[in-house]
């Protein structure tokens, strides 16, 4: 399994995979610099998480390998069509997902995603609005909704 790490505004992470795909993106809790060398397999994971934290780009495109099991990548796999920029609640997300008594089940497969950003587990947020549940600390949920979709400031005169 291949590792790199990528030094992002939120911390350090940590990306792992191999031929197959990316299996891993979180985050480390030491401060570390992006690896000078990164395998070949983990280039586009590193140049799109690049490009996604500079502005750039709001959809990958990788090749996904994460472990998990079959519930958790329906789960994980209905996160992804999420918009960018949107959000969504655990109910509704449990209701798209085909049982909404299954909302508990739901956000604790939301809670083990291993895919930070890329299978993006903080649009998810309360039936209230709230941001809720978040394993990277909900400072970081708010900056990544807040860096998705950033309040245009208007001109109020001219």
């Amino acid at each position: 399994m291949a590792q790199t790490y990528l030094k992002t505004p939120l911390g350090a992470a940590l990306i792992e995979g191999d031929s197959k795909g990316i299996s891993r993106i979180s985050l480390t809790s030491e401060e570390l610099p992006s690896s000078e060398k990164i395998p070949a397999e983990l280039q586009p994971a590193v140049l799109q998480l690049k490009e996604y934290f500079a502005g750039s780009l709001n959809n990958f495109d990788l090749q996904l390998n994460p472990e998990g099991t079959p519930f958790q990548k329906k789960v994980w796999l209905e996160l992804q069509k999420v918009p960018f920029g949107r959000t969504i609640s655990y109910m509704a997300l449990s209701k798209k997902l085909g049982d909404p008594k299954a909302i508990r089940a739901v956000a604790a497969a939301n809670g083990k995603n291993p895919l930070w950003i890329v299978v993006p587990c903080h649009r998810i947020i309360g039936s209230d609005g709230s941001l809720t549940g978040y394993a990277g600390g909900l400072w970081r949920k708010k900056w990544l909704l807040e860096h998705e979709n950033p309040v245009k400031q208007q001109i109020l005169f001219n």
